[in-house]
């Protein structure tokens, strides 16, 4: 079957009442995406818990959607009758102006995974799907440390600049989680579990993540076992007591400002604190935060985004 492409740009009022019409009408799918993205004048928009965004729609939309071909498939629906219908729904006599293109069918499936390819993050650790072959990576860095993981619903698969500066982090303290320092870590806010598991594959001997969603650490989880990872993961409210002498928090800077007491009690006296999910202007106002317990710096930034890093006082 082939498929046609419909491109409208839209106010933002309007984009959320013609991407359902859009649907009801027989649209296969719809996505919606900022009309100005990549441009100068493009709008960020950009929310945390607990604070609210300063805008929840950009100001001109573009909307995708995605039909059956009538001539491919010889129904009687298709492209005109699909945005007829959507029209009439929302009581208009014709759609806004808007482009189609022919899309030829292909192989999904492929072309998903062909978008995802192997991550090299660091010195020497790498990101691989799991339909990817792991050899080269391997015969070209014999000291490679491998993490097969697949884009999913938990967030963090190494691609966002976040995730890679905490990596990275950890592969510097590589000696420490070996050597004992580190043996005991805590990843708050786990997602995926990307980083409890890089941390268990360099050598800490007890790792733990925590996060407040039941899917995240259920995705962890199976990472973990497909990675052969000893890394537990829970709720919060399930996590065993103690100290660490490592804690690392890959959220956002609200929440982490808000956990500032609850994470730094968690670290041990002598041990260290990494946090990453900050801007690099947020980040005097993340340490601020922290400074009652734990004196924070900036160990490294990356595409506006930092990794702050502190050691508590010991006893």
């Amino acid at each position: 079957m082939a498929y046609r492409e419909i491109l409208m740009e839209l106010p933002s009022d309007q984009a959320e009442a013609w991407s359902d019409a859009l649907l009801d009408a027989g649209a296969l799918s719809v996505s919606v995406e900022d009309a100005r993205a990549g441009e100068a004048d493009e709008d960020a928009l950009f929310g945390e818990p607990g604070m609210e965004a300063t805008a929840n729609a950009w100001r001109l939309s573009r909307l995708t959607a995605l039909v059956a071909d009538e001539a491919a498939d010889g129904s009687a629906g298709g492209l005109a009758a699909c945005l007829s219908e959507a029209a009439a729904a929302l009581g208009l006599d014709a759609p806004p102006s808007y482009t189609a293109r022919d899309l030829q069918e292909q192989d999904w499936v492929r072309l998903t995974q062909s978008q995802f390819p192997p991550m090299h993050i660091g010195e020497h650790i790498w990101v691989v799907p799991s339909w990817h072959d792991r050899t080269q990576e391997a015969r070209d860095d014999p000291q490679s440390v491998i993490l097969e993981l697949d884009p999913g619903l938990a967030f963090g698969t190494g691609s966002h600049p976040t995730t890679r500066l905490c990596m990275a982090w950890l592969e510097s303290a590589a000696a420490d989680l070996r050597g004992g320092r580190f043996s005991r870590v805590l990843d708050y806010g786990c997602g995926s579990g990307i980083l409890a598991i890089v941390a268990a594959k360099f050598g800490a001997v007890e790792v733990s993540g925590v996060d407040i969603d039941a899917d995240a650490v259920t995705a962890a989880r199976d990472n973990a076992l497909r990675n052969h990872a000893a890394a537990r993961f829970a709720l919060p409210d399930e996590l065993e007591a103690g100290q660490f002498g490592l804690v690392v928090a890959n959220i956002l800077s609200n929440p982490l400002k808000v956990m500032a007491g609850m994470l730094s009690q968690h670290v041990a006296p002598g041990g260290s604190l990494v946090l990453s999910g900050v801007l690099e202007r947020q980040a005097r106002e993340v340490a601020a935060a922290y400074a009652p317990w734990i004196a924070l710096s900036v160990w490294r930034s990356d595409e506006g985004w930092v990794c702050l890093h502190g050691s508590k006082p010991a006893d």
